[in-house]
């Protein structure tokens, strides 16, 4: 009856861990590039056609499964150590440049203390206010070259917490919401190239 009674407790913690576990939407390929063996990301640029057709196309939204995964993680590190990287020294990274088509972004938080470099998942911006401004811009997927854009200063974002799974709203002003906009525009396919006055040579 003891013998009984294990078997039955190991089969009842199966099934508990059966319909907790939920299945990500992760494809073969985005695993295999997650997976990489380096932390630094190969960064996707626009003078090489089989990488404009991904950084052209639209990303897709990621599923609470996908984000409470451990590719999400590996993936959220990566890209703050791509962006990070001296040879990048960015201040902010789109999951379609290093080769993921979902709605993911490394930011700098230079509107916090110590700077940090943050992740996004499934953001948008859901408000802006006040007239844009112009400045200059530069991308990792358009190297050699800078640009003015004009952007908002003042704007809102929503993006789904990595600790609740719910939809948050935050408000971000100054140079931080100009980085939000530019990787947000990755996220549609959009360089922000199509959106400057004038571009140039560095």
């Amino acid at each position: 009856m003891r013998a009984i009674g294990h078997v039955a407790a190991a089969l009842s913690l199966m099934l508990l861990f059966a319909c907790t576990e939920q299945s990500t939407d992760w494809t073969a390929s985005e695993k295999a590039i997650i997976r990489g063996k380096n932390d630094v990301m190969r960064v996707l640029t626009v003078d090489n056609p089989e990488d404009s057709i991904i950084l052209r196309a639209s990303s897709t939204w990621l599923t609470e499964a996908d984000i409470a995964s451990k590719q999400y993680d590996r993936l959220a590190e990566r890209m703050i150590a791509t962006v990070t990287s001296p040879s990048q020294d960015g201040v902010g990274i789109a999951g379609p440049q290093v080769g993921i088509s979902r709605r993911i972004v490394a930011v700098q938080r230079f509107d916090k203390e110590g700077e940090p470099f943050e992740v996004y998942p499934n953001i948008s911006i859901v408000g802006t206010r006040g007239d844009k401004v112009s400045g200059p811009e530069g991308c990792l997927s358009v190297p050699g070259k800078r640009g003015e854009v004009s952007r908002y200063r003042d704007i809102d974002i929503k993006y789904t917490s990595t600790e609740s799974l719910r939809d948050t709203v935050e408000h971000i002003e100054g140079f931080t919401a100009v980085i939000f906009q530019h990787e947000i525009d990755h996220l549609v396919g959009i360089i922000y190239s199509d959106k400057a006055d004038s571009i140039s040579e560095e």
